[in-house]
């Protein structure tokens, strides 16, 4: 789940726009080379324009675009950006909050990323990527708005990804004959783990290697709790998250092997209460689109994240769905959407056992058809069961950036809709999980649970989410570096998690982590795996810690703009309650000369932030549940308001 609300434009990296002697709107991704020599692919459906040395590629709404301008000199990264703004927008004169230095990659000799201070209101994503060969720089520009960012995310991170130095030769394993995972390889892996907690301030994690069907390895590192000696081990539970998904499009995939669903049937034939806010989409839905992220609809996290008591009925995810608008086309863009994903695992319970509640129906297919057979035997939906026996606590970051315990309780919200992220899990039992991918259904005893057909039809490439990558039925596959890599990772607060299946090399890896900052650690880790296996270039190393310089120095400058406790005045002008009709109450607590948001069922500190606009946002602060900001104000008829939004949705709290 991403509960963040502000863009994080330290993660967007490497880009570039084309070199097109005209406007041309492309009909498919297209490979461009500019000016001087580097490369990049450009996506199906942007404008492409050049303007001299200014190269532009703008999003079919009219309201993002990316431009780059090489052959640039200048004596450092913020003067190299300023001098690409004057020639590409000139309009553009904000100084940077953020200039980061990145490793090279791609061929390139330096990367820096630069971040800007946009105002809650603009809703809008502003910055500039920079990349140094020898002398010369290149300037990738990128000004949007959130909306558009949010619904065109994998065309802009495929461009992004794809931007190469002149000359340069991408690094591939494709037909390299992996390495075994030996005591020495594992020891350098191990290695890798634990110097990258200590840079990001992970207080544990458990993994698992897999090769030829046998773990290799297994266990922890760390401990389960900041401050406390007890070490995290192999049957640890964490929160795994989205990794649920692939777990339940699994389930989903023995009930078509009985045939009592079709992976192409319509989502009314067999469960006819099914509705989404369009009609027309509602009818195009097939089973498979339950969870395949391209019907269109966006996320709408913010509604049960903050307005879910415990208590909340499962099927509640139905009225849901019925009040989700699509905001692009059946089949045209990567949207994650966990609610639809929620609806596929609780219609696949019902299939399985009718006439009982969607909940109950979907936790009993789980553990008899998947959770059972594969001998997961601590994989679970309870979080009582998970809090008394061998579990980790999740973390954060408190204000300064320090890791710090996190509160469970935003996550229970995520128990009602447990299809799309509320399993409890441990490594050896995701190490049974990844197996099963790896030997395509067939269990360690050799008999088969799902037919090979329909495990890989789960696989099956829909719609692309980034280069060389594309969203299946729950799970990714990439073809990283020349291999194919299929994998999902997981996000709640104070827990990043992820499984990967090389099947060229017979190898899968399980990575559980119990802090926010353990997602810097996942995508370094696939790459460690392939530099390991193919002797590639040591590149994951120097991500991991140029992320973690990348992390505190956005934190430190994110707690210059914080007053904490919130100014005096600002707490005073508060009333003790807001309402929204879609996110619940907000119970206005002060304490001390501080003050608290209490939410339907979590609550945090707050900060106060003065925007540039003018404008004055409370800000949540709480471990794992910072960076909720609440715009104050007030609406037409003079009442105190508070506006949160996320990138495609607003909601307004009014004092009640």
């Amino acid at each position: 789940m991403q509960h963040r609300l502000r863009l994080m434009c330290a993660l967007l990296l490497g880009v570039s726009t084309p070199v097109l002697a005209q406007t041309a709107q492309l009909a498919a991704d297209t490979a461009a080379r500019l000016e001087g020599g580097a490369t990049f692919t450009a996506a199906k459906g942007w404008t492409l324009e050049s303007k001299g040395r200014v190269r532009v590629m703008a999003a079919p709404e009219g309201d993002a675009r990316v431009a780059v301008v090489d052959g640039l000199t200048g004596p450092d990264a913020a003067a190299v950006a300023a001098q690409a703004w004057a020639l590409a927008q000139p309009g553009q004169t904000r100084a940077p909050k953020l200039v980061t230095p990145r490793p090279g990659r791609e061929g390139w000799d330096e990367r820096v990323s630069v971040e800007y201070e946009t105002s809650p209101n603009e809703k809008r994503a502003l910055f500039a990527t920079l990349y140094r060969k020898g002398q010369d720089w290149s300037a990738v520009l990128y000004d949007g708005s959130e909306a558009t960012t949010d619904k065109r995310w994998s065309a802009i991170s495929q461009v992004l990804s794809s931007l190469r130095a002149p000359g340069y030769a991408r690094e591939s394993f494709a037909g390299k004959a992996a390495h075994p995972l030996d005591a020495a390889r594992v020891a350098d892996l191990k290695d890798f783990l634990r110097t990258g907690m200590a840079q990001l301030g992970v207080p544990g994690i458990a993994y698992a290697l897999i090769q030829d069907g046998r773990i290799v390895d297994m266990g922890g590192i760390g401990v389960k709790t900041l401050g406390r000696p007890d070490p995290v081990d192999a049957d640890t539970q964490f929160m795994v998250a989205s990794n649920t998904k692939g777990l339940s499009t699994l389930m989903l995939a023995t009930l078509v092997d009985q045939g009592k669903l079709a992976w192409d049937q319509p989502v009314t034939q067999v469960y006819p209460a099914f509705r989404l806010g369009n009609d027309a989409t509602t009818a195009q839905t097939r089973i498979r689109h339950l969870v395949c992220a391209c019907t269109g609809l966006p996320r709408k996290d913010l509604e049960w994240v903050f307005n879910t008591p415990r208590s909340t009925d499962p099927a509640r995810v139905f009225p849901y769905l019925a009040a989700t608008q699509p905001t692009s086309g059946f089949g045209e863009v990567f949207q994650y959407n966990n609610l639809i994903t929620t609806a596929g695992g609780y219609i696949g319970g019902s299939i399985a056992y009718p006439g009982q509640p969607v909940g109950e129906a979907y936790d009993r297919a789980m553990q008899a058809r998947v959770f059972g057979p594969l001998g997961m035997a601590n994989t679970h939906f309870s979080f009582a069961r998970a809090l008394k026996a061998n579990h980790a606590s999740p973390h954060g970051m408190d204000p300064d950036g320090r890791p710090a315990v996190a509160s469970l309780d935003l996550s229970y919200s995520i128990a009602p809709f447990r299809p799309a992220g509320g399993a409890f899990s441990t490594a050896r039992d995701m190490a049974q999980y990844a197996r099963l991918e790896l030997a395509r259904g067939v269990l360690p005893s050799g008999k088969r649970l799902v037919s090979e057909a329909n495990l890989l039809e789960r696989r099956k490439h829909g719609v692309p989410s980034g280069e060389d990558q594309w969203y299946g039925m729950g799970l990714f596959e990439d073809r990283f570096y020349g291999v194919p890599v299929v994998y999902h990772g997981g996000a709640m607060p104070g827990y990043m998690t992820n499984w990967w299946v090389f099947p060229d090399a017979k190898v899968a890896a399980v990575l559980l982590t119990n802090a926010d900052n353990g997602n810097a650690l996942l995508r370094p880790f696939m790459r460690r795996i392939l530099e390991v296996l193919y002797d590639g270039k040591p590149e994951a190393a120097a991500n991991v810690a140029a992320t973690a310089a990348a992390i505190q120095a956005g934190a430190k400058k994110d707690r210059e703009r914080l007053a904490i406790p919130p100014a005096a005045e600002a707490v005073a002008a508060l009333a003790p309650a807001f309402a929204s009709p879609e996110l619940g109450r907000i119970r206005v607590a002060r304490e001390g000369s501080g003050v608290r948001f209490h939410f339907t069922d979590w609550s945090s500190g707050m900060a106060s932030r003065r925007n540039d606009d003018g404008t004055l946002s409370f800000v949540t602060i709480d471990p794992s549940v910072s960076g909720f900001a609440f715009v104050a104000g007030t609406n037409a008829a003079g009442r105190r308001t508070l506006t949160v939004r996320d990138s495609q949705h607003e909601y307004v709290f009014v004092e009640s």
